[in-house]
């Protein structure tokens, strides 16, 4: 069964940086695209990030570039987002997900939700003005 488990969110200043963890389990890690999704208060979730294991790609959502980092060890399982430069807009639960390559391959917009197969349970971020 897959498993995907956030960890590192909180409260955080703007200015402040935080640094996201998601431990993977239960499918082939390598074989993943992995994306980081975030969903503000009567919002929809929206793609912050995403980043394959095959061709190095790692798109950013327009809204976090030059902040965000989005980066993976294959050896653990695991993918990470670093956040500097954090903002009040920047609040919201933040998910993990994972999307085949093939899937993102053939796709010109990665950083949708419905590509993605499995997702977290979600950790939430808070950034005070």
């Amino acid at each position: 069964e897959a498993q995907l488990v956030e960890s590192g969110g909180g409260l955080v200043q703007a200015g402040g940086s935080l640094r996201l963890s998601c431990a993977a389990s239960g499918f082939d890690f390598d074989e993943y695209v992995m994306g980081w999704f975030r969903q503000a208060p009567g919002k929809e979730r929206e793609g912050v990030a995403c980043i394959s294991n095959q061709n190095g790609r790692s798109p950013y959502a327009d809204s976090v570039k030059g902040r965000f980092t989005i980066s993976r060890d294959n050896a653990k399982n695991t993918v990470y987002l670093q956040m500097n430069s954090l903002k009040p807009e920047d609040t919201a639960v933040y998910y993990c997900e994972a999307a085949t390559e093939k899937t993102i391959e053939a796709v010109t917009t990665p950083l949708i939700p419905f590509w993605y197969d499995y997702w977290g349970q979600g950790i939430q971020v808070t950034v005070s003005s």
